[in-house]
Formats: structure tokens, sequence, C-alpha cells
């Protein structure tokens, strides 16, 4: 697949995790890229943050992503045609203080990727508001549990574990009156 100017974030990330993956590098996509799988392109990201797990080095990852025309430019990594640009912030991979995280694979025509579930998106998103108090990362959380099938029991147990038992509760209230909207 080469990218081009009209590549959505959805084939970028997959064409970056099928690269990084036939090279052996396991690595998740995460983040706002992750949030707009889910919602269908509703929630804007200009990058792809992927986790990358395991050993690796960091030539052995500008060797995969320069193999799809991406070159590494500070911390982040551009294409000359693609209009998103890819980073890979340090791990581990964790939402909040929750570390047992289980990707799930993400297959489309430009390949395969892992990437969080959408329970797992959504509780990345609810971290940002939680802890930043970030209204916009609630309306993404809340879209993507209208959107996809979510385990809000997981959520739940996650909110009172980080604490936040009353931002799970504004979660629910906007959760409630989004799918009455629907």
């Amino acid at each position: 697949m080469k990218l081009t100017a009209r590549s959505g974030l959805g084939a970028v990330a997959t064409v970056v995790g099928d690269a990084l993956r036939r090279e052996g590098i396991e690595a998740v996509l995460t983040g706002g890229a992750c949030a707009n799988l889910y919602t269908g392109g509703r929630h804007q990201s200009v990058d792809a943050d992927f986790i990358v797990s395991g050993p690796t080095s960091r030539s052995a990852v500008d060797l995969a992503m320069e193999n799809i025309g991406f070159v590494r430019r500070g911390d982040r990594y551009v294409h000359a045609h693609a209009r998103f640009y890819v980073e890979f912030p340090r791990g581990p991979l964790a939402i909040g203080s929750d570390y047992r995280i289980h990707p799930v694979e993400w297959r489309t025509a430009y390949g395969r990727t892992l990437i969080l579930s959408a329970t797992d998106s959504c509780r990345d998103r609810l971290a940002a508001f939680y802890h930043w108090g970030d209204r916009q990362s609630l309306r993404v959380a809340v879209r993507i549990a209208v959107t996809n099938r979510v385990s809000l029991s997981k959520i739940q147990r996650w909110s009172i574990e980080e604490g936040v038992r009353e931002g799970f509760e504004q979660f629910v209230d906007e959760l409630k009156r989004a799918r009455a909207r629907k």
C-alpha cells in the first residue's frame, strides 16, 4: 500500500502497524488515532501513537518505518505524502494504573495491526477526562461507547480503582443522554 495525501488516519495506522508486525516489532495503536477508528473518523487526530511492547531497537523501528516511506524527525516519523505523523511514546502499555491491557487485531484492506479494544480505547479517553478534566475526551469516550460494544462493568471497576467514581457517574449520565438522542 502506497500512502498518499488522501490516505486517512486509519490507513496510515494500519500500514504502519502491519510494517512493524512484519519486522517482528509488537506495537499497539493507542490514543486519539485509536479513538478515530472506533468513532468512524468523528474524532480527529493528526498522529498515530504506537506503544512498543517487548525488546526492540530504535534502528529496527527506523528500518520498518523507512520501508513504508517514513523518516524520523526528532521524536516523530513523517511521510513525504501522508498528512499524519507517527510517534512512539515511551511504554509500558497502560491505561492509568492498569497494565493488564489485551490489544485486539484490527484488519483492513491495508493490512492488520494491534490496537486497544473498544473498552480500553474508551478508558484511555476517560483517563484524560478524569486526570486533566478534558471534556472533549469525555465526549469521545461517550461516542466510542455509543457506537461500539464496551464493558461498562470493566470501566466502572477501573474508574473506582483510579479513585474517580464521580467521573464514572458523569460518563454514565452523558452516555444515557447520548443513547436517548440516538
